[in-house]
């Protein structure tokens, strides 16, 4: 409790000071390790980290503020969802409904110790507004790991639902009797409609289960929310023909399901493959996988291979396969039944990245291939051969620790915020001038800002100046001007558009970061008593500059 007080009053959220006109923002600071080359795809990066640690008295986990972001490959943040997606949020994603470009996530509840999480989907337009929000049919709950929009028309999700059983037959006692019945579904978006339901133990026994009952992550079987997770789906893709593609962590395997009966048409990897699959194709606790291409027998798939399973802590039992996780390509003949391994994208060189849970591979429109790391918080993109072209982690400095993100995508967008944009004049101590900020969230359109002094109570206007928009936030410094006292921008496109003008604000202090003035040596005392009853190692730079 103290050292959290001390927390608060030394600042020690370090996502602070990232934006004026935009104080009560503080989205993770990408950690760029491997800077974007000229051979990076050209979009946006979508995702979601959350903080894969809690909060302790001596500790924050990043990010300060866990939800949906779009950030260019620079590191400059294009978009926040924090004040949309209110609760947990992940699967972010840009995709088409209805001939129009929309953005949509999973929100809901986050059960972390199970990897399972339940809520809806929203779904939101171009100017980020909510739209349509989805759930599922037959009153069963969407899980957060899949929504997979069909034909611009359909989605699919699927659903962990607990069902009693004799488990015996799988080594329970009379006392385990929960299985997780691993459902998906296809819905019609316009109407919420079930078109197509789906369930595991309809069609898979628990025998191709890779990991036993109760131990000691897929559930023990107790009761329904300790329901033993046999299968575990956590993608479904449907190609032209109507039929859907599977991955079901839990029994190492992808499958491909008739879309009409429901029956296995063939299973890939896992403890009944019908595939001879070459060693270097082999994958387990796999996620993310999508088909690429397909003729009369040969079908091609990516996925993201795991090839871990555990917990994130380093507590309870932990099962790996591989020594690093990657992202795969590969190639089914159904007339030989084997599998070959078209391409394999690893860590880059120096980087030891296997993820415990979690993860994604997205094969671009350009050849590029985008790898989610997971659980580790960390994205790559390469070329289709496999040399790296970027790689950041999700947050940076002490806010680094834990950062988890479910997928990573990049695509192109274009965002025209119906919100006003947001502008501050902060007038400098020394006199010397004010300096105007301006931003506008999700704005992927302005090019150039436009400054102005609104000089009299109808609204008349003197130009200050223009900036060229760079990133989130652009300023402009109007030096000696100490009788400014009231100003606006607008917002301009590449065509010398004006998109929208900000409101009239007046001009405020300057606060600089620094070091906290007018503080008691009483105080001091407190703080450094504080600090030494939490067992802290020192007291920090900041709290001696009191």
């Amino acid at each position: 409790m103290k050292a959290a007080l001390v927390a608060s009053l030394l600042g020690l959220a370090y996502a602070d000071w990232q934006f004026k006109s935009r104080t009560d923002l503080a989205p993770p600071r990408l950690n760029i390790t491997i800077p974007a080359t000229k051979d990076a795809d050209n979009g946006y990066l979508f995702v979601a980290p959350f903080a894969g640690y809690p909060d302790t008295p001596t500790e924050q986990h990043g990010p300060r503020q866990a939800g949906p972001y779009i950030f260019r490959d620079n590191g400059d943040l294009v978009w926040s969802g924090y004040g949309i997606y209110s609760i947990w949020s992940t699967n972010f994603q840009a995709g088409r409904w209805k001939g129009k470009d929309v953005l949509f996530s999973f929100e809901g509840d986050h059960n972390a110790g199970y990897g399972h999480g339940h809520g809806h989907v929203t779904i939101m337009d171009q100017h980020y507004e909510t739209i349509r929000e989805l759930r599922a049919g037959n009153h069963k709950l969407v899980d957060k790991h899949e929504f997979h929009i069909v034909n611009e028309e359909t989605g699919l999700i699927q659903i962990y639902q607990p069902v009693p059983r004799d488990l015996t037959a799988w080594g329970g006692s009379p006392e385990q009797q929960w299985i997780v019945n691993a459902i998906i579904q296809e819905l019609d978006i316009s109407t919420g409609r079930l078109l197509f339901e789906w369930s595991s133990l309809d069609y898979v026994s628990p025998d191709e289960a890779v990991l036993p009952l109760n131990p000691g992550q897929a559930g023990s079987g107790y009761n329904s929310s300790d329901a033993w997770d046999y299968f575990h789906i956590n993608s479904v893709d449907k190609d032209a023909a109507g039929n859907y593609l599977i991955s079901a962590r839990d029994a190492c395997a992808v499958l491909k399901i008739n879309g009409t009966d429901g029956s296995v048409i063939w299973r890939l990897n896992g403890k009944r493959s019908d595939f001879t699959v070459d060693d270097d194709a082999k994958f387990c606790f796999q996620h993310h996988a999508r088909w690429l291409a397909q003729d009369d027998h040969v079908e091609v798939i990516s996925l993201y291979d795991n090839s871990a399973h555990g917990s994130e802590h380093g507590t309870g039992r932990e099962v790996h396969t591989a020594e690093f996780s990657s992202g795969k390509i590969v190639k089914l003949d159904t007339r030989k039944w084997t599998a070959h391994l078209v391409q394999g994208y690893y860590p880059p060189k120096g980087y030891k990245l296997l993820s415990k849970s979690q993860g994604s591979t997205q094969v671009l429109a350009s050849g590029n291939v985008l790898v989610n790391w997971g659980s580790e918080g960390a994205v790559t993109e390469y070329k289709a051969s496999g040399e790296v072209v970027f790689h950041a982690y999700m947050d940076s400095g002490d806010l680094a620790k834990g950062v988890e993100n479910y997928r990573a995508f990049k695509y192109n967008w274009t965002g025209l915020p119906n919100e006003e944009p947001a502008i501050v004049a902060l007038s400098r101590e020394d006199g010397t001038g004010t300096t105007v900020y301006v931003s506008w969230n999700g704005d992927t359109e302005t090019a150039v800002w436009r400054f102005f002094e609104v000089t009299d109570a109808y609204g008349s206007r003197s130009f200050l100046g223009e900036a060229e928009r760079t990133g989130f936030e652009t300023a402009l410094f109007v030096p000696g001007r100490g009788e400014l006292t009231r100003v606006s921008a607008e917002a301009v496109d590449t065509h010398g558009r004006v998109l929208r003008v900000t409101s009239e604000v007046g001009v405020e202090p300057e606060v600089l970061p620094g070091r906290v003035k007018g503080v008691s040596a009483g105080f001091k005392k407190q703080v450094a008593g504080y600090w030494e009853d939490c067992g802290l190692p020192k007291i920090p730079r900041v709290a001696k500059d009191l």
